[in-house]
């Protein structure tokens, strides 16, 4: 009978590169039999390559690798070159003894929140607080950074010349009575809002040096971020 080897994505990736017959396998056919014509040898080889399985799996011993090892590249190391952070320069990243202090302060202030959080959500807002509607952009950003902030497209604190604060004009800070009354959703959207607006003022604030009153809270952000809600690729390692 003539066989004729079935066509598979193996021969669509790599056509052939000679012209071979279909081959005519009799009873009299025998494969240890050395090809005697140089067309039979490549109608042997199309039939033993169309014999082999198209994946192949290959038993490896780890404990072979691990001993003849040379260089160790830790999976944090791995992580953090593919989501690009970089680790911070030496002086800048705080303690793991200061990082686990925070977690366990920010995890007592959470539950503390979540066990007061009727209390405070039945609290009257003051007559000049009103919250916008989830899906209101606009108003969720005059109502964070002030419509002054807003106005003048200014990335930064707004010195308040008035010796009463008008809220309206510098934001609301993110007062218990104001947050309890925001779900997860909202909460969601706000941060989404926040985050587009100072990604639209190209806001990029560079650190003078380690001792910038600044590096504390940006060192906070990324610890809980990292060390309690699990985003292990942004940790800043011990120092």
């Amino acid at each position: 009978m003539a066989w004729v080897p079935a066509e598979s994505a193996v021969e669509e990736l790599m056509p052939r590169l000679l012209p071979v017959e279909p081959c005519d396998l009799t009873e009299s056919f025998d494969p240890s039999v050395p090809p005697r014509t140089s067309q039979e040898y490549l109608q042997r080889v199309q039939i033993e390559a169309a014999r082999c399985p198209e994946v192949v799996v290959a038993q490896i011993d780890p404990k072979k690798l691990r001993r003849k090892q040379s260089v160790n590249v830790s999976v944090s190391f791995i992580t953090r070159q593919l989501s690009g952070c970089q680790p911070a320069p030496e002086g800048y990243s705080p303690t793991l003894q200061w990082q686990q202090q925070q977690v366990a302060q920010f995890s007592a202030v959470r539950q503390s929140v979540n066990r007061h959080r009727s209390h405070w959500k039945s609290q009257q807002l003051d007559s000049n607080v009103t919250m916008p509607k989830s899906e209101d952009e606009e108003g969720w950003k005059k109502f964070c950074l002030g419509e002054r902030q807003c106005a003048e497209g200014a990335v930064g604190p707004t010195k308040n010349e008035n010796p009463e604060i008008d809220y309206i004009q510098i934001g609301f800070p993110p007062l218990l009575s104001i947050v309890s009354r925001m779900n997860q959703a909202t909460v969601t959207s706000v941060l989404e809002y926040l985050s587009n607006w100072f990604g639209e003022k190209d806001f990029t604030p560079e650190l003078d040096s380690k001792d910038d009153e600044r590096v504390p809270a940006l060192n906070l952000l990324i610890c809980l971020v990292s060390r309690y809600f699990d985003q292990r690729d942004l940790a800043d390692e011990p120092s």
